[in-house]
């Protein structure tokens, strides 16, 4: 496992091993992962090496209309743009995809059911052999292999991976776009401070999700956090924080002597009572239940 003293020189990974190390985002810009065979180079198909432009990929007018019709396809760096600014705070996906890469038509319909799902993120698809516009459009944004997954907040990148699947796609979406399930998103130490104040009384626990922005595992998580919050309401509370998201929250990463992630707190009655580190969710369940009394046997 990796300290907070070597994971500076390390950089991001959309597949990190099972306990990503802290310093492993902290490299000055995002980097890409190594391509995979779920993805092609955005300019080759089966009969030219070179990059051409063919006729969009994009169902019909009349089947997108009853199918797909929260995703909206960009066509322009200006309607681009212009998607990013309109939906300020909320998540954008974007999927750069080719009309010669069977992932992409794979992973497409998948895209569109979660659209009709999650209706507080937008979605957006890129075709980039459409036109040169389109091109130039993933040139911009440095998209050399497709299906490539863009994840936007305030126009700000806050995350992408390449080649990925069904899962891994709703399990991002969850992660970075959740706003509104019993999870309290905590983004600061003084937030930390409130949320304990509010349940010294009630003799809840506690169980505060710590990680960072591109930790594999965090996200691969995190979807079973969602699950035991609403499961176990009325004796539990749960709560994350991103610990890369500002210096307060750093600060209190530091303070709580967290240096792998994610990490697991226990607090209850104003006191951290344990921890548990790892993204092992029967480990997790089983960790939560032994702070709450119940006997476990492993």
């Amino acid at each position: 496992m990796a300290t907070i003293a070597n994971f500076l020189s390390k950089p991001p990974s959309s597949l990190p091993p099972k306990i990503n190390a802290l310093s492993s985002v902290f490299s000055s810009s995002l980097s890409f992962t190594k391509p995979r065979p779920l993805m092609m180079k955005l300019g080759t198909s089966r009969s030219t090496n070179s990059f051409t432009v063919k006729a969009t990929a994009a169902p019909s007018k009349t089947k997108k209309a009853e199918s797909d019709e929260r995703v909206k396809h960009v066509h322009s760096i200006e309607e681009f743009d212009e998607a990013l600014r309109t939906a300020k705070n909320k998540l954008v996906v974007v999927e750069f995809g080719a009309s010669h890469s069977i992932h992409s038509k794979k992973i497409y319909p998948f895209m569109v059911d979660l659209s009709r799902q999650c209706s507080d993120v937008e979605f957006l698809l890129v075709m980039g052999d459409e036109s040169e516009k389109t091109r130039e459009l993933c040139q911009r944004e440095n998209i050399d292999q497709v299906p490539h997954f863009s994840f936007y907040k305030n126009k700000e990148k806050i995350h992408e991976e390449e080649g990925i699947g069904p899962d891994e796609l709703m399990g991002d979406v969850l992660y970075y776009g959740d706003n509104h399930s019993a999870v309290v998103q905590l983004h600061s130490g003084e937030d930390v401070e409130r949320l304990i104040q509010d349940h010294k009384a009630d003799n809840k626990l506690i169980v505060l999700d710590v990680g960072l922005k591109h930790c594999g595992p965090c996200v691969k998580v995190y979807p079973t956090v969602i699950k035991l919050s609403r499961q176990m309401t009325d004796t539990v509370v749960f709560a994350r924080m991103n610990g890369d998201e500002n210096d307060s929250c750093m600060k209190f990463l530091k303070e709580m002597d967290v240096v792998e992630v994610p990490t697991f707190l226990f607090i209850r009655d104003g006191e951290i009572c344990g921890r548990y580190v790892g993204s092992g969710k029967g480990e997790l369940i089983g960790e939560i239940l032994r702070y709450q009394g119940v006997r476990v046997t492993y």
